[in-house]
């Protein structure tokens, strides 16, 4: 019991930490904008809300101000069997890619924020 209320209470000051420091948002002319907007509809991102590594996942989406439908996959058991049935586990972040009607599991932080660095750093 006191080691599930050290891990609530470190994963709200790691959201709190975040919520402090969060870097600024890509600034972008709005028809730009339009298509990043456009090209994130096809994206969700599986997490929990207090999980370091979904930190620092939903960090870089703000930076890049990509609007990613964000799906708790700890609290909503109907995105927790999304991603179970969907990706095969539940591991989180997850990010579901959905690209000319193929739909790809994209697991770890850091394979993520590359793809969104790949895809997203320069539009």
């Amino acid at each position: 019991m006191i080691v599930k209320a050290l891990r609530v209470g470190l994963g709200q000051l790691i959201v709190f930490g975040d919520w402090i420091s969060r870097p600024a948002k890509q600034k972008r002319d709005p028809a730009a904008q339009a298509k990043v907007e456009q090209a994130a509809q096809d994206l969700a991102l599986y997490q929990f809300h207090a999980c370091p590594f979904c930190v620092k996942t939903r960090r870089n989406l703000h930076r890049l101000n990509v609007p990613v439908a964000l799906r708790d996959a700890k609290n909503d058991p109907v995105h927790r069997q999304a991603l179970l049935e969907g990706g095969g586990r539940v591991k989180v972040p997850c990010l579901r890619i959905e690209e000319q009607g193929q739909v790809t599991w994209m697991y770890e932080s850091k394979a993520i924020i590359a793809y969104l660095d790949q895809r997203f750093a320069q539009a």
